[in-house]
């Protein structure tokens, strides 16, 4: 176990303090007086984006996934080709600097998209205040991946009015996150926090297997642990690893599976669980499961993301890495 020293010891830019105030953070940042986007007409929605910029429109895409409305989640420069006049593109880079992003706003002005832009500031913010584009600055706290909450209640209110989504589930979500708050932050450190057990369980390369449902938050904790705790890890849709990816289990590893499940999982994905654990039983390969709570869409998500968020945090500190910096990163954008 840890303690509040240790954590200061090698968390040295104090991220975890941060992740402590999550809940208010986000409940901040979605009563804060930001003008709802009005758009009419829209039939295709496309969130661009990278990292921890890029989670938020995974979360946006499972939020949206029971629509009538097309949406695209871009991780790179390249807009769809479909997009035009009726789609609506959101723009976020929490630095405003992230040259992906950059291009793909540039792209969505020339075809004559609908936009909205949000950013801490940077290139965006000039891009858009010469281009007359609607902007939302939001503030960045520690880094891009700490700032989650604030960029994602922010835009929950922003675009409340294409959202099926109401107003007393995103203060569900907010409340719930108060919830876990005090089971997981630096004020519960013990063996009642969940997020600290994690990360002392992990010692390998965590495998994450998730149903299409929390795609969001298992490419989520996979950046995490990549950015904070300096691990590799990877993610697997769990029907589709019963079609290739369990094979790999055939051969001992030091890669560790992870569960992550929904309570109210497809009645097949329940079946499919129950067998790949009955596997790794038979096989006696040790896994851990990880539940989502029972709620909305988005109390389940950002919940999950908090646990997992933190676990990461907790698990550079026991190995006594430093999780804010990201020297590689650096490295490939200052050669860009």
């Amino acid at each position: 176990m840890i303690d509040l020293a240790t954590l200061d010891k090698y968390d040295k830019e104090g991220m975890y303090k941060v992740y402590d105030k999550w809940p208010e953070i986000a409940n901040d940042a979605y009563n804060f007086e930001h003008e709802p986007a009005g758009f009419i007409g829209i039939d295709h929605i496309v969130f661009a984006g990278m990292g921890g910029s890029g989670a938020i429109g995974d979360m946006f895409a499972a939020i949206l996934s029971k629509t009538a409305i097309h949406v695209s989640v871009v991780k790179g420069y390249t807009l769809p080709k479909t997009v035009n006049s009726n789609s609506l593109v959101v723009a976020t880079s929490i630095s405003g600097n992230t040259i992906e992003t950059l291009t793909a706003l540039d792209t969505a002005k020339q075809r004559d998209a609908k936009i909205i832009a949000v950013s801490s500031g940077g290139k965006m913010e000039k891009y858009c205040n010469r281009n007359n584009i609607y902007f939302r600055k939001i503030s960045q706290y520690h880094s891009p991946r700490a700032s989650f909450t604030g960029f994602l209640y922010s835009l929950l209110k922003i675009l409340e009015p294409v959202l099926p989504i109401e107003q007393g589930e995103v203060n569900e979500s907010i409340s719930q996150l108060k919830k876990l708050q005090k089971v997981i932050s630096s004020s519960n450190i013990s063996e009642s926090n969940h997020s600290l057990n994690l990360a002392n369980w992990i010692n390998g390369i965590p495998l994450i297997y998730y149903p299409w449902g929390l795609n969001a938050a298992a490419i989520r904790f996979k950046n995490s642990l990549q950015e904070n705790a300096k691990l590799h890890a990877t993610t697997e849709d769990v029907i589709e690893a019963c079609h290739n990816g369990i094979v790999a289990w055939e051969k001992p590893s030091n890669v560790q599976p992870i569960l992550l499940q929904g309570e109210d999982d497809y009645i097949k994905t329940k079946e499919r669980w129950k067998i790949l654990k009955e596997y790794f039983q038979e096989k006696k390969i040790d896994y851990n499961e990880i539940f989502t709570i029972k709620g909305n869409i988005l109390s389940k998500l950002i919940n999950l993301i908090y646990l997992l968020d933190y676990t990461t945090i907790y698990r550079a500190v026991l190995s006594e890495i430093d999780p804010s910096p990201i020297d590689s990163i650096n490295f490939v954008k200052e050669r860009l």
